[in-house]
């Protein structure tokens, strides 16, 4: 009986190093797919432009005009969550 014990122990200790190892393997895992996909966005990006130099201003003017609506609204809706607070404490 005093030598399952140990076995026991020794079990539950490669239990553990194997799922400790299938664990950093799984984020290993991850980390290559998620290399993976930005290579391949890379690329793909890099046949885009070569094929279309314009596409490259286009993309930057459409990016410029996103900041700048973004920005706007971000300004509207601070005037009105103010205009807003400002009417409730007016009802109270």
């Amino acid at each position: 009986m005093a030598e399952s014990e140990p076995q026991e122990g020794n079990n539950d200790n490669m239990v553990k190093m194997v799922e400790d190892l299938n664990r950093d393997l799984e984020k290993l895992l991850e980390e290559m797919e998620k290399l993976t996909v930005q290579a391949a966005w890379m690329a793909y990006d890099m046949v885009v432009l070569r094929t279309n130099p314009d596409l490259a201003t286009s993309t930057r003017r459409l990016a410029d005009a996103f900041l700048s609506c973004k920005e706007e609204v971000e300004k509207k809706w601070e005037d009105v969550l103010s205009e807003s607070k400002g009417e409730e404490r007016k009802k109270e």
